[in-house]
């Protein structure tokens, strides 16, 4: 209990920075821990519901941001367990205005301050609430926020919604923003929010090191904001983690302070949570859609639809040329767990990808009868295998883009040549094992 108790003590934000059991907090104590503390000493707040890092900074860290200026990325699921706004909440809420918080500077990622743009080339906005224009960060591709935009902020706060897969363009943003308050000289906080599909599995190749690029991106680069280091394509860590996670392998010299939540554990599901689910992105509907989301997103660069543009994106797949049973009983046959494959036809209605829009077309549906044991990355590569197998001809692959989000152009082709796709991801796990084993390190939570 003395170690504990000193990170009470100090603040839960300085735990995440290593005070109990080495980089890793104790997150938050068990009743009986509670009953075990010192005559005259309790847990303010005590209870077993997740709360998000804003929750966290406003009670207990509001230190962090007291009498600064500060800049705040976030777009529509920076909110606390309430469902109130973290912009609202640094702008105006009495915690941050007795600790004299000025919030000056707003960013928003791909899809706009509301997320529901599903474009490249987004332009600023206003806040209408704070006034404030939210500058994008998103045109051809993922942007840092602009030294010139940073001259009058005193720290970096980033608080956005993660959905477990390596390739989501918010994690570049984090990245980025980490560079960018490199760069001045200034602190960047991330604010902590839970891994949806639970903290307790990392599968599937690791991106291969030839196609990571984690420089800073420039208007006439071509960093892409998803495939900057080599993590599975399922990686099991929180945003803050990852953030710990760049910093000590990318040898950065940014003052990080990832403020952590209160009360998730890594086998926690979103929805085991309590916390609101707000659609990270048009094509994020519910956590189901995030965890075949690895499965399905490497077939963006591809002529298969994955469902954009119907009530169930990246939960099932088709185009006009499939034989959608063919390619059933293929997947159905290799037995893979937690996942079932449904034949059916659906119409994509004004899909963001543009893939056959208003058509009825073939289709596979996903279901879940045991979402514990799914392993997504495998089914993905079972996907191609079966299409590849039922449609040589008539099945088209833009491998730049396919090998950036699967993470490996050897795997794609030994797919397509017909290998089988449990014993490529098989020889695949040694290096899997080390990662997450290595990434132990970075964890915040137990």
């Amino acid at each position: 209990m003395k170690t504990w108790a000193t990170c009470v003590t100090l603040g839960i934000a300085v735990a995440a920075i290593g005070c109990a059991g080495g980089n890793r907090p104790d997150n938050g104590p068990t009743p009986e821990d509670v009953a075990d503390l010192p005559p005259g000493m309790r847990l303010r707040n005590f209870d077993r519901k997740v709360r998000p890092g804003i929750t966290v900074l406003l009670d207990d860290s509001i230190n962090l941001v007291a009498g600064k200026r500060v800049a705040l990325v976030t777009n529509q699921t920076g909110v606390d367990e309430k469902g109130r706004r973290t912009v609202d909440l640094l702008f105006a809420d009495a915690r941050a205005q007795r600790a004299g918080v000025k919030l000056v500077k707003l960013f928003a990622p791909e899809h706009g301050a509301a997320g529901t743009a599903d474009r490249e080339g987004l332009g600023d906005e206003r806040d209408q609430k704070t006034g404030l224009v939210v500058h994008s960060l998103y045109q051809r591709h993922t942007m840092a926020p602009a030294d010139s935009l940073l001259q009058d902020v005193d720290v970096l706060v980033v608080d956005l919604q993660d959905i477990g897969t390596r390739t989501w363009t918010y994690v570049g943003v984090v990245l980025y923003s980490m560079q960018a308050a490199e760069r001045r000289g200034m602190p960047v906080l991330v604010l902590d929010r839970p891994n949806p599909i639970s903290g307790g599995a990392t599968e599937g190749v690791l991106l291969d090191s030839a196609l990571a690029d984690a420089s800073y991106p420039t208007p006439t680069g071509r960093t892409n904001g998803f495939a900057i280091f080599p993590t599975p394509l399922r990686h099991g860590l929180t945003m803050g983690e990852l953030a710990r996670l760049f910093q000590a392998n990318l040898k950065m010299s940014a003052r990080l302070t990832v403020v952590p939540m209160r009360n998730w554990r890594r086998t926690m599901w979103f929805d085991d949570t309590d916390l609101p689910w707000i659609k990270p992105s048009p094509n994020m509907p519910n956590v189901t859609s995030a965890l075949l989301y690895p499965a399905l997103v490497p077939f963006e660069a591809s002529n298969v639809s994955v469902g954009r543009g119907t009530d169930q994106p990246f939960q099932r797949f088709g185009a006009p040329w499939l034989r959608a049973d063919s390619v059933v009983r293929l997947l159905e046959d290799l037995t893979l767990t937690g996942v079932r494959f449904r034949a059916e036809r659906f119409t994509p209605e004004k899909p963001g990808d543009g893939k056959y829009g208003g058509r009825s077309i073939p289709g596979v549906r996903m279901e879940l009868p045991d979402r514990e044991r799914v392993q997504p990355a495998r089914v993905g590569a079972a996907i191609l295998w079966a299409l590849n197998r039922v449609h040589p001809d008539s099945l088209k692959i833009t491998p730049a883009g396919f090998d950036l989000r699967m993470g490996s152009a050897k795997l794609r082709e030994a797919l397509m040549a017909g290998a089988d796709p449990d014993a490529l991801l098989d020889r695949l796990l040694p290096s899997v094992v080390a990662f997450e084993k290595d990434a132990r390190r970075f964890h915040l939570y137990r």
